[in-house]
């Protein structure tokens, strides 16, 4: 392998639970919730969905008037932020104005943490002289969470499903990647967590290598075997 594409959410990084999410919110409007309700309403939160890079997908039903923008949340900032602040919506919260604090806390870097295996599995591949990409369907710039973390310096290329208005399993987004990184597909490895949307490689060539979205204390060494792929 020349390359090794890595989704974003669930294979590099995990976002924080939905109640650290809610609590930080809650804390920076200088609101509260009586514990036994803030942990119902977090609860609540996760089972519409409404945090971004959290459960694969809502545990209920999308409603239907969100379902067709649900499916195309990822190829525009403003599709995500919709789409992401209507599951949150039907969720009651103290302020209406919560539901934007809650989006705009979700694209900061304090609500991400690394699998722990990141940084070296990404410096080994920088050592071995393999090209790294991220391939990621998210309706923001998660470049600063890389840059904080320290994970940065070993990422050659973004190609984020929002800046070019097409989203995974689409086979062009991957087709970007590969060409911004001067690799034949057959060259490259696509690692990611979604068998659909990540799974979406194989059409144009590259290999894949499936890994679990679990909470980071949960995954300590989930990407080592990316390490025996590339050889």
């Amino acid at each position: 392998m020349a390359a090794v594409l890595f989704d974003f959410s669930g294979t590099l990084f995990r976002i924080e639970s939905s109640e650290s999410w809610l609590r930080a919110v809650l804390a920076q409007a200088e609101l509260s919730l009586a514990e036994p309700e803030l942990l119902r309403t977090a609860d609540a939160l996760e089972r519409v969905g409404a945090l971004p890079g959290g459960t694969a997908s809502p545990v209920q039903r999308i409603p239907d008037e969100l379902a067709s923008l649900w499916d195309i949340r990822d190829k525009s900032a403003e599709l995500h932020r919709a789409a992401y602040t209507g599951l949150s919506r039907q969720v009651p919260l103290p302020d209406p104005a919560l539901h934007d604090a809650l989006y705009d806390r979700h694209m900061t870097p304090a609500a991400w943490a690394p699998y722990a295996d990141a940084a070296g599995v990404l410096r080994t591949l920088r050592e071995r002289g393999i090209a790294v990409g991220v391939v990621s369907n998210i309706g923001w710039d998660l470049r600063p969470v890389f840059r904080e973390h320290g994970l940065d310096p070993y990422i050659d290329v973004y190609v984020l499903s929002y800046e070019h208005g097409i989203q995974k399993p689409d086979p062009r987004l991957f087709e970007t990647a590969c060409a911004a990184l001067g690799v034949e597909a057959p060259d490259a490895l696509m690692v990611g967590d979604d068998r659909r949307a990540d799974g979406g490689a194989a059409a144009l060539g590259c290999g894949v290598h499936f890994v679990d979205h679990l909470p980071v204390a949960q995954r300590p060494d989930g990407l080592r075997p990316v390490l025996d792929r590339v050889g």
